[in-house]
């Protein structure tokens, strides 16, 4: 298997106002923002490694990715990240609540975090992603640190997620 694709996050936005004398207009062309190009293998802009999936969790429920032994991707062969390069979650806009990401009860993946109970909270219909496209990236370890949690910040109902990582075996 050999990994390659692209990231690339575009923003087209159009401001409108007026002052006393003008319609004023300003255009933000999403062009200039950052995209990222992978290549195979491990070091700078590199990846080996895609897991990716449509997951629902039931009211108040959470569950740890382990990100280092337990996942199988799409072919079957188990996921065994030593660094993740990048995380993206969706939150179907049909959820009544915030999906959260982080704040494993033990052996957190945490280094992408201050801390080891921070949480990100995705909106409904709301995406968050966070790019490592260095070597380092955010480093794994099997057994200590490891989990990466989500939760259903909602009690009354279930929520749907899409999440993609995208990690490196060295």
């Amino acid at each position: 298997m050999a990994l390659s694709g692209k990231f690339k996050f575009q923003a087209q936005l159009t401001n409108t106002g007026s002052s006393d004398l003008a319609t004023l207009s300003e255009t933000v062309d999403g062009t200039t923002l950052p995209s990222w190009v992978i290549t195979d293998g491990t070091g700078v802009d590199q990846a080996d490694i895609l897991w990716h999936d449509q997951r629902t969790l039931g009211a108040g429920a959470n569950e740890d990715l382990d990100l280092s032994g337990s996942l199988t991707d799409s072919f079957g062969a188990t996921v065994t990240m030593v660094r993740v390069k990048g995380v993206v979650v969706y939150a179907a806009s049909a959820n009544g609540d915030d999906v959260q990401i982080g704040g494993a009860a033990s052996n957190q993946f945490t280094n992408w975090v201050a801390n080891s109970s921070d949480v990100i909270n995705v909106r409904p219909g709301g995406v968050f992603a966070i790019i490592a496209p260095d070597a380092t990236a955010y480093p794994v370890t099997a057994g200590t640190g490891d989990l990466l949690r989500v939760t259903n910040a909602d009690g009354a109902a279930g929520v749907t997620y899409d999440i993609y990582i995208i990690g490196a075996s060295a």
